[in-house]
């Protein structure tokens, strides 16, 4: 997982400059860098999941044929037993 890496002195002082109050200026600088402190997922960290979902996708694909040959076999016996 990567971080981003933010100046929030840099903001606070564009902030003032643009006319917000002191206060105000470093408490959304400091919101801000707490928010992008959280982590955020790379290229590989994507790429690593598809590669997860698709092995699920084919897991699934694969009990969903299971589950039709266990249905049609049970089908079979039930019309043996009935007719």
């Amino acid at each position: 997982m990567a971080t981003i890496t933010f100046d929030t002195l840099k903001f606070a002082r564009r902030l003032k400059e643009a006319g917000v109050s002191e206060s105000q200026a470093e408490a959304e600088a400091e919101a801000l860098s707490e928010a992008l402190e959280s982590q955020l997922a790379t290229k590989s960290d994507i790429s690593r999941l598809e590669g997860r979902i698709a092995r699920l996708e084919g897991r699934i694909i694969l009990l969903q044929w299971m589950l039709g040959f266990l249905l049609a076999g049970n089908l079979t016996i039930l019309l043996k037993l009935f007719m």
